[in-house]
């Protein structure tokens, strides 16, 4: 919908949409709500702010690391980093943390409360289960959300191993998502999905179940790297058709520098 000056307000109109809890009912747009049955409110220019969602994937192939920490550890290290960092330069801070059965998200608001419920979540998926193996949640579920509670303008922080991100189309929702917000693709891996260690025979387990991985088949290991670099290559190629910056956290390297690297000016 176009730009208008709105009589009586001053301001400059920017859109309709749904409401969203915390809108002041003063701007509900009454035909619209009308002609479509769900309840619609007006954004103007004072409005639109730039509230910052920080969206962290803590499922089991995050809670992987063969060197320093687990994925999970670092994705929750940047996740908490970007909340303390937006809430001190007085943004409104928001988010969600996706787990193999959970989604537990969070509206921006400008409160340390907000900040401290997101972290205990953090805290609270970020730890081992290893009784629950298998995953319901996808990371379509977490983009889907980020749709419903992101208004236009929105920095979402986006941090996970994107492990399953074309599959099912979960890039539709992502599309979606970059034309209204301004999305960071933060991709956590480790060092031992990019190369396979030396040959030989090396224990493996995902807290559950254990078994003896073998490097020294032939080929095993140039093949192992020739695909994760396929795969690492067609992130990048799709995440730079939607115009999302990506930053890549390694696990084996030093936690501190790496954040202070993605967030230089907090």
């Amino acid at each position: 919908m176009r730009r208008a000056r709105q009589r009586g307000r001053g301001v400059e109109f920017d859109e309709v949409r749904a409401y969203a809890a915390g809108d002041d009912v003063r701007a509900i747009d009454w035909r619209v709500t009308a002609r479509s049955g769900t309840p619609h409110t007006k954004l103007f220019h004072e409005d639109r702010e730039q509230p910052i969602l920080v969206a962290v994937d803590l499922r089991a192939t995050m809670k992987f690391g063969s060197t320093h920490s687990f994925k999970s550890v670092m994705a929750a290290h940047v996740g908490a980093l970007a909340l303390w960092s937006g809430l001190q330069a007085g943004e409104r801070i928001g988010g969600a943390v996706l787990g193999d059965h959970t989604l537990h998200d969070t509206r921006p608001k400008r409160s340390q409360h907000a900040v401290l419920n997101m972290i205990g979540d953090l805290v609270a998926e970020g730890a081992p289960n290893p009784g629950i193996n298998s995953m319901q949640q996808t990371l379509g579920s977490l983009l889907e959300q980020l749709e419903r509670i992101a208004r236009p303008g929105t920095r979402i922080f986006l941090i996970s191993d994107f492990h399953d991100l074309f599959e099912a189309d979960h890039l539709a929702p992502l599309r979606r998502l970059a034309r209204k917000t301004q999305i960071v693709a933060v991709a956590v891996s480790d060092p031992l999905e990019a190369e396979l260690p030396h040959a030989g025979f090396y224990a493996v387990t995902d807290g559950a179940t254990h078994s003896q991985l073998d490097t020294s088949l032939d080929g095993a290991r140039e093949a192992y790297a020739e695909d994760y670099q396929m795969q690492r290559a067609n992130l990048i190629q799709r995440l730079r058709e939607l115009r999302i910056p990506l930053l890549s956290i390694q696990t084996h390297q030093e936690p501190l520098k790496q954040l202070l690297a993605v967030f230089p000016s907090r």
